[in-house]
């Protein structure tokens, strides 16, 4: 028996790839002689590993940045292993057994975790020292430890706590790396993310780490005019009904209609990234016309206000608003948080 043909969905992501690499090929260009990669961890931010990376590399991109070692499979389809750093490091012998396996790089975050690695062999590694984040990596007092420096480190890294503003922790931050730099042996140095590109060339070091910016987020000023927006989403129109006066709509009846009205339910919800908090104040769009989001936000559908575009019936798609800045200020959902709560029905 064959396999019926799967329906058009009623929920699309178009990726522009074009965008993706034009913010790569900005941010390596101002990180200046350092050279940016691409942090492609949580499915390449929401957007699709399969659809990113291969853009990406084509682009010019040499390092890519993951979190967890069940990540590595995937991107290792596009890219060679080695060129894969895993941001979690190695808490387990089946971890270690999978990085000698593989080829992928781990980034030791600790002196347990460098003596675990040397035990096993060592050999090519990343190392983090925590400079004031106090998320993970080695603190800068720890880094004469024997087990540290027996490692073979290719890039000595830090992550920035607080580079999406004008903090005095970026400084301090800075030079407290500095200090690390010439206490260990290592190949290359890394501190900024997309935030700490933009805080100028002496966060640039040999190598950046540029992950929001890629799909589109400005996470300072700075980037506001340099960074396309890269995501668009689609979502159907699965019933129109005409609202009556007194009409309450959704879960609770938040919404009471105060005339008649013609409503839209769409096929998009909080299970595709579409929060709650993102409804009150939300509107999509039908060509160029605002249709109010009315009522809560369920699990897999909105509702909306179509008395600015009449015309639109089942089967028609809206955009769903995605210029993360905008987006991220109208419903105070972070852009990080934006990007990576898109559902999977979104990514086919």
């Amino acid at each position: 028996m064959t396999q019926p043909k799967t329906p058009t969905p009623t929920l699309r992501l178009n990726v522009d790839t074009a965008a993706l690499t034009d913010n790569w090929r900005a941010l390596d260009h101002i990180s200046g002689s350092a050279k940016a990669g691409a942090a492609v961890k949580a499915n390449a931010y929401g957007l699709g590993v399969d659809r990113c990376v291969p853009a990406l590399r084509d682009a010019g991109c040499e390092t890519f940045f993951v979190a967890h070692w069940v990540e590595v499979e995937a991107v290792a389809r596009h890219v060679p292993a080695s060129s894969i750093a895993v941001l979690h490091g190695v808490i387990s012998s089946s971890e270690i057994e999978y990085a000698k396996a593989s080829g992928a790089v781990p980034v030791i975050n600790s002196v347990e975790q460098a003596r675990a690695w040397n035990d096993a062999g060592g050999g090519r590694c990343h190392l983090m020292v925590d400079t004031g984040i106090n998320r993970l990596g080695i603190a800068p007092d720890e880094i004469i430890a024997t087990e540290v420096q027996a490692l073979t480190v290719d890039t000595l890294m830090s992550h920035l706590a607080s580079a999406d503003e004008d903090n005095a922790s970026n400084a301090q931050q800075l030079q407290a790396f500095r200090a690390a730099i010439g206490r260990i042996a290592h190949k290359h140095a890394s501190l900024a993310n997309s935030a700490g590109i933009a805080l100028g060339l002496d966060y640039a070091f040999d190598a950046t780490r540029p992950g929001l910016s890629l799909y589109g987020g400005v996470p300072r000023a700075e980037l506001t005019d340099v960074i396309k927006p890269v995501a668009r989403i689609e979502a159907a129109v699965l019933q129109v009904r005409i609202l009556e006066a007194g009409d309450r709509v959704g879960y609770n009846g938040e919404y009471t209609a105060t005339q008649s009205i013609r409503a839209g339910t769409v096929s998009i919800g909080y299970a595709d990234g579409f929060l709650r908090i993102r409804g009150p104040g939300a509107s999509l769009k039908a060509k160029d016309a605002l249709c109010p989001v009315i009522g809560k936000v369920s699990m897999d559908m909105i509702v909306v206000d179509l008395t600015a575009a009449p015309d639109t019936a089942a089967g028609d798609y809206l955009r769903v608003p995605f210029v993360l800045p905008d987006v991220a200020q109208q419903s105070s959902v972070s852009q990080y948080e934006l990007l990576t709560t898109i559902g999977r029905r979104l990514n086919g």
